[in-house]
């Protein structure tokens, strides 16, 4: 029986040409192998699982083929290639610095700098992680990486650009890979399931491709978890259940709802999500990003900007259809509002709740009619006022009242006296009682 390997790894690329998303850079990497125009020190950036290691491993074996194709890529023939593709080579080094982060780690890799390949034009050094140096280890490779031996090239991988040392970027060629599409990763998946002969709906996939954020590496292994759960047969339902993944029928009927102001079935909605254990914020959030997607569905030249399959974009068309602008940009506030106050709120749930209704209302007309009471944005509008008289005044409110009222009163003394003079001083030519 065979060794079973993760897809991962089975299907890591080994040419320029199989990296997946990465088209400019790797197009820039063979263009430099075939000018032979190549600097003494790379940066790989980028988010997780997006090929900074695979292309810097594939780098390190070109640069060192000794008959390199007309494309740039390797042979894969000569024996520098054969001693990369079997674990062999001597000339190609990796240091994984997360758990080697030591200035004794640094020096003795150093160290190996100064003696020449055996095979092969260059010694190649690949740091993955590097931003875990610690500032000493950073300083000892400062100097060597400054002015490295002739047949010397590092290569440093880094999801965490920032914590570089500045000295160390100034040194160094940088390319800053991409997220991987979800259309992108769909794709790959489904080449990967052809290859390994396992059933699957584009649904299902496009699931994964959401799960993973942009890694191929994790909408990799998300894709193994799901072919041992569901047999060989990847299927919507069955993902979702693996995954604990709410449905996206649920964001899309919440939608409907709303905007017919149905506000008893939105709460029936909300129960029956948070008793197959969902978490509210969790809706919110999800319902936000919905939201969001609908409002790109909207306008053709957003529509671009979904990263979905044709199947979903299709669905966030016709419900964009339905909704006006408006209403998506206030619910889109209302929610954005609800996610700040969730993780402060005592009675979680109920927040929630007046968050749906509150969307549910957006469209609702005011009813002015006799007998129907006030409508939801009459009463809104009554509470702001009678938050605001409840307010305490402040000190500025206080004192300009103080002074009012101290005016008031020293205008009414002046009369009083004005009156009491008066009545006492008789007027001129009265006579005065005998």
């Amino acid at each position: 029986m065979d060794e079973y390997i993760v897809s991962a790894r089975k299907y890591r690329p080994m040419s320029f040409a199989s990296v997946v998303g990465q088209q400019a850079l790797t197009t820039t990497l063979m263009n430099a192998v075939k000018s032979k125009r190549l600097a003494h020190a790379y940066l790989f950036c980028g988010p997780r699982g997006v090929g900074k290691t695979t292309c810097a491993r594939i780098f390190a074996k070109t640069i060192n083929c000794e008959h390199p194709t007309d494309q740039g890529e390797a042979c894969n023939e000569c024996e520098s290639c054969r001693a990369f593709n079997e674990g062999r080579s001597y000339n190609i080094f990796e240091l994984d610095a997360a758990s080697n982060n030591s200035v004794e780690n640094i020096k003795t890799l150093m160290e190996q700098t100064r003696i020449p390949p055996q095979i092969g034009r260059y010694k190649v050094f690949i740091i993955d992680e590097v931003h875990m140096l610690s500032s000493s280890a950073f300083n000892a490779f400062l100097k060597t990486l400054e002015e490295p031996p002739a047949h010397v090239i590092f290569i440093l991988a880094t999801t965490e650009k920032h914590k570089i040392l500045p000295t160390i970027l100034s040194r160094c060629q940088i390319y800053d890979f991409e997220r991987m599409s979800v259309p992108g990763i769909i794709n790959h998946l489904k080449a990967v399931a052809e290859k390994e002969g396992i059933a699957y709906e584009e649904a299902a996939l496009n699931v994964i491709a959401e799960k993973a954020d942009g890694g191929m590496r994790d909408a990799l292994s998300i894709f193994d978890q799901a072919a041992s759960f569901s047999q060989g047969n990847i299927t919507y339902r069955k993902v979702i259940e693996d995954l604990n993944v709410l449905d996206a029928d649920n964001y899309f009927n919440i939608m409907d709802l709303a905007v017919e102001n149905k506000v008893p079935e939105i709460m029936v909605l909300l129960n029956n999500v948070i008793n197959k254990g969902f978490d509210g914020g969790n809706l919110i959030n999800g319902l936000a990003s919905h939201v969001r997607n609908v409002l790109m569905a909207k306008d053709p030249q957003t529509l671009p900007l979904l990263e979905t399959s044709d199947e979903q974009r299709q669905r966030y068309r016709q419900q964009a259809a339905k909704c006006p602008t408006q209403f998506l940009y206030k619910a889109l506030e209302i929610m954005n509002r609800c996610d700040v106050e969730y993780r402060q709120s005592s009675n979680k749930r109920l927040l929630v709740e007046l968050t749906l209704i509150q969307v549910a209302q957006i469209t609702q007309k005011d009813d002015d009619s006799p007998g129907s009471g006030r409508s939801p944005k009459q009463l809104k509008t009554l509470f702001r006022n009678l938050i605001l008289k409840a307010q305490p005044q402040t000190a500025s409110q206080v004192a300009g009242a103080s002074r009012k009222h101290n005016a008031h009163e020293n205008k009414h003394d002046r009369a009083a006296t004005h009156v009491t003079v008066t009545t006492q001083t008789p007027p001129t030519g009265t006579p005065s009682a005998a």
